[in-house]
C-alpha cells in the first residue's frame, strides 16, 4: 500500500510518500510545496498545484493530514485551516481516502512521546525509513504522519484477519 502523508502549512505544504508491506516500511520520496503567488487565492492555487503534481506522480493508494490545532493567533489559524482544505482536497479528488491525525497521536505513533520535539520526529522518522534524504522539518512531519496512517490503517485489517482465523 502506497501512503502520501500531508503536513499542510500556507507557506510550506510538507508531503512524504511511504509504501507499506505488512509492518515493513520503505520510503518513496518526499518534499516540500512552497506556495507562490502575492494574494492568498494564488498562494492556495500554488499548493493545489504542486500537491495535484505530486498525486499524479507516485499514486498513492490512501492519504492521511495532520489535523490543525487552534492557536492564539486566529488570522493565522484560518489561513492554516485553508490550505489545509488543499490538502484534502486534492487527495479526495484523486479517489483517495483521507484520513486525520491530531499531532500528538502522530508523535506518540512515531516517537513513543505525544509532545516530541521536531527533531525527535526527524530522528525517528530516519530510524524508520533508513537512506531517506529527508527535505526538511516539514517532510519529516509528512512522513511521519504517512507512518502514522500505515500503523492505523492496519490495524482495523490486522484485526479482522484475526477474527477469520478463530472463527
Amino acid at each position: 500500500m502506497r501512503v502520501l502523508g500531508i503536513d499542510p502549512g500556507l507557506r510550506n505544504l510538507g508531503w512524504g510518500v511511504i509504501d507499506a508491506e505488512g509492518s515493513r516500511l520503505s520510503h518513496v520520496a518526499n518534499g516540500v510545496c512552497h506556495s507562490e503567488g502575492a494574494d492568498l487565492a494564488m498562494r492556495l492555487l500554488s499548493l493545489y498545484r504542486q500537491l495535484s503534481d505530486v498525486v499524479g506522480q507516485f499514486s498513492p493508494d490512501t492519504a492521511a493530514v495532520e489535523q490543525t490545532f487552534v492557536n492564539k493567533d486566529a488570522v493565522g489559524t484560518l489561513k492554516l485551516g485553508q490550505a489545509r482544505g488543499i490538502a484534502l482536497l486534492v487527495p479526495a479528488q484523486a479517489g483517495l481516502s483521507v484520513g486525520e491525525y491530531a499531532p500528538n497521536k502522530v508523535k506518540k505513533t512515531v516517537v513513543g512521546v505525544g509532545h516530541a520535539a521536531k527533531q525527535q520526529v526527524e530522528h525517528m522518522v530516519k530510524m524508520q525509513l533508513p537512506g531517506a534524504e529527508i527535505a526538511g522539518p516539514d517532510a519529516a512531519d509528512a512522513l511521519a504522519i504517512a507512518i502514522c496512517h500505515a500503523h492505523y490503517i492496519r490495524a482495523p485489517g490486522a484485526m479482522m484477519q484475526e477474527r477469520r482465523v478463530r472463527a
